[in-house]
């Protein structure tokens, strides 16, 4: 019997949460889809908001459980993945 999906909260912040029109969302990710960047690459795949989001996905930063991740890194079983764009100056 094969083990059923992990299903993750996704987290959107500022303008990335303002482009989906949700601020969050449980969602159970495919199976191709194992690192940050294949995360960011799916979520453009689901419409016309999440593409506009994430058009230009390699400034957006994401932590995984709270902890900042490289989009090479793996999404593992990470149950929380927060997504923002890049901190500006301050």
């Amino acid at each position: 019997m094969a083990d059923a999906p992990i299903e993750r909260k996704l987290l959107y912040f500022a303008w990335i949460r303002e482009r989906v029109g949700i601020e969050q969302e449980y969602v159970a990710l495919p199976g191709s889809v194992s690192t940050v960047s294949d995360l960011l690459d799916w979520l453009k795949g689901r419409g016309e908001e999440f593409a506009h989001a994430f058009e230009f996905s390699n400034v957006i930063r994401v932590a995984l459980d709270q902890d900042h991740a490289d989009h090479d890194d793996l999404i593992g079983d990470a149950r929380e993945i927060a997504i923002f764009p890049p901190m500006t100056g301050g």
